[in-house]
């Protein structure tokens, strides 16, 4: 099981488990993590799990690929660190990774 902590925008977090092979958008919504829709179903068409992956993790995770970047440019609140959820998929490398959520997600 790979470990994931969400931080809501108020700092609540939420410690889940998850099963290698999974994406974090999908592991979210397994875990009725609040602020990450996933309405598209993980297809990176929405933006509706974007999430910010901790600073510390970046070099871990797979780079955005073009279809991601285009998705995020119309996501509410983007940062440098904005990622999709369902682009990030978990395993033994993101053991104990840390991901902080936006306020709100722009749904379609």
């Amino acid at each position: 099981m790979i470990k994931v902590t969400f931080v809501d925008a108020s700092g609540v977090e939420y410690a889940i488990e998850a099963t290698a092979g999974t994406t974090v958008m999908e592991a979210a919504i397994a875990n009725e993590i609040p602020s990450i829709i996933g309405f598209c179903g993980g297809m990176c068409a929405c933006g509706t799990c974007h999430c910010y992956p901790a600073a510390e993790w970046a070099g871990k995770l797979a780079p955005a690929d073009d279809n991601e970047k285009d998705t995020l440019k119309r996501v509410l609140d983007w940062r440098p660190s904005s990622r999709l959820g369902c682009q990030i998929r978990l395993d033994a490398t993101l053991n104990g990774l840390v991901v902080d959520l936006p306020t709100r997600q722009r749904t379609p």
